[in-house]
Parts: structure tokens; C-alpha cells; sequence
């Protein structure tokens, strides 16, 4: 039995969350095309009859700007040294950038295998490909090289091939039927935060923060209630959107996930909130909110 911890590693945007769900199978992790989507590490674990892999997936690593990216490089840097092997992802059609090679460089301190995983090879030839290997080849001493698609699950079979061979033997961490060590009630949240961010293009920054303030089972349903805080009032008018129309999107669209992966009916509350307003919430029950209860 070999089973063991794998980070996904790499700069933003590369498809790190992306693998993982595919990996999965269902929705653990957010994604959009914005920078440092992930802020937390998440483990998604794979089970088959001889393996367990608990992949962790985390925050793009870079050269931070700001507090927040600090705090994400720590939890990333963490992954990397305490797990037993390291999966490095590199967008293939976006090519080598200097954020990759700053990622290259840290690695060199690591003393444990590290695949390659040359992502987003979907549209590129045969002959692009092996180009791309040979571009990267020796950037660092791979353990190995994995071209993949993890948007068209492509080559994502080959790729768990190629970690269980540097796994341990060892038991398993979890049991067969869990799949991630995240609560229903984080994953509420971040789904929210995801449609906040894809909804809203680039007009909200990363403080926007949601909260599962309610989560309880009612006759088969779920009765999930998110806070979305923002540190300004500014920021709240632009989430919430002409007569509500942007928050009704929002929370449509959480909803519709949040079904899929529960497979139950949903009825969920979004109340937008400043940071201050939040910290007394009672009081601000009745604060600008959308409610789906029809759809």
C-alpha cells in the first residue's frame, strides 16, 4: 500500500485547482482567472485500491507585493516542505516567465522528488509539446515530466501513474469515502467568494471575504446563509449591483454549484456586509440581502 502527501506548486493562474478537481472528480477548489483565487491549502484526496494520494493544493507562489501575498507564499512554502512529493505546474501556452523560474529557484532547496507538470497542452501539436519538454528540461533535475490538460483531462491518468511510484508505503491517512478535510461550510463559502470574482471582473480586490454564517439540513434540503464583508462601502455597492442584479447572479450561480455538489435542494441567503457592520451582525440582520428560494 503506498499512500502519501502531494503539493501542487506553481505560480497563479497555472491550473493548480483545476488539476485537483479533475483529479477528484468534483469541486474542492475555486477557481478564476484572477491571481491568488486560493488563499487556503486544500487537501483532495485520491483512493484506489492500492493508493491513496492526498493532494494539496495551494496559493500561487510569487513575489509578493503585499501583506496578503506574504501570508499566501508562507502557506505555499509549507506545502512544499512537509509533504512527500512535489508536483511543479507550469503553463504550457502562456510559456516560462520570470515567476516560474523564482519558483525554480526555491525548489532547489528542497530534497524530495518534483515532477514536472507541463499544463494546458490542449490545442498545442505533438511537436509543441516535445518542445516545451525540451525547453524545461534542464531548468532543475525532474524526477520526471507530465504534459497534461487538467481542463480536458487529458493525461491526468498518467500523471497519478508517475506520483505513486515516489509515494511511500505506508497506510492510509483517511478513509476510502473522504475526499477532502475541508467542512461543507468552507466550501460554501469559497464557492460564493468564486462567483464574486468571476462575476466582478477586476472591481473587487482580494479582501472581499465570505463567511457560512448558517448550514443546516432541513426535510432532504440545506439552508445556507454567507456573509460577503468588505473593508468599504464602495466595494458592497459594486457586489450587490443595480436593484440587486449582480448579487441575484452571484448567488444563482452559487446556489446552482452548491446543489451539484450536496445533491439536494438549496436555499441560500447572501447578506453584503462592511467589516464593521459584520463584527456586530445581529444587529445588521436585515442589512441589503438576496434570497433563492424559487429556482
Amino acid at each position: 500500500m503506498r499512500s502519501g502527501f502531494v503539493s501542487l506548486t506553481g505560480r497563479p493562474n497555472v491550473g493548480k485547482s483545476t488539476l485537483l478537481n479533475q483529479i477528484i472528480g468534483q469541486k474542492l477548489a475555486i477557481t478564476s482567472d484572477k491571481p491568488q483565487t486560493t488563499r487556503n491549502l486544500i487537501q483532495g484526496i485520491y483512493n484506489d485500491d492500492d493508493t491513496q494520494i492526498v493532494f494539496v493544493d495551494t496559493p500561487g507562489i510569487h513575489k509578493p507585493n503585499h501583506k496578503l501575498g506574504q501570508i499566501l507564499n508562507k502557506g505555499a512554502y509549507y506545502s512544499i516542505d512537509d509533504v512527500d512529493v512535489v508536483c511543479f505546474l507550469i503553463d504550457a501556452k502562456a510559456g516560462l516567465g520570470g515567476g516560474d523560474k523564482y519558483i525554480i529557484e526555491r525548489l532547489k532547496k528542497v530534497d524530495k522528488p518534483v515532477i514536472l507538470v507541463i499544463n494546458k497542452i490542449d490545442g498545442l501539436s505533438k511537436e509543441e509539446i516535445f518542445n516545451k519538454i525540451l525547453e524545461y528540461k534542464d531548468l532543475y533535475n525532474w524526477s520526471d515530466i507530465v504534459p497534461v490538460s487538467a481542463l480536458k483531462d487529458k493525461n491526468t491518468g498518467t500523471l497519478i501513474k508517475v506520483i505513486k511510484e515516489y509515494l511511500p508505503e505506508s497506510v492510509k491517512f483517511f478513509d476510502n469515502d473522504t475526499v477532502t478535510n475541508r467542512s461543507l461550510e468552507f466550501m460554501a463559502s469559497e464557492i460564493v467568494r468564486e462567483k464574486i470574482l468571476r462575476t466582478t471582473s477586476e472591481e473587487i480586490p482580494y479582501s472581499v471575504t465570505c463567511v457560512t454564517t448558517k448550514f443546516v439540513k432541513d426535510k432532504g434540503n440545506r439552508i445556507i446563509n454567507v456573509d460577503i464583508i468588505v473593508d468599504r462601502d464602495s466595494l458592497k455597492k459594486i457586489i450587490i449591483g443595480k436593484q440587486g442584479q449582480k448579487l441575484k447572479k452571484i448567488g444563482i450561480e452559487a446556489r446552482k454549484d452548491l446543489e451539484q455538489i450536496l445533491d439536494a435542494k438549496v436555499y441560500l441567503e447572501l447578506y453584503v456586509k462592511t467589516i464593521e457592520k459584520w463584527r456586530d451582525r445581529e444587529k445588521y440582520l436585515n442589512e441589503f440581502k438576496f434570497t433563492d428560494f424559487t429556482e
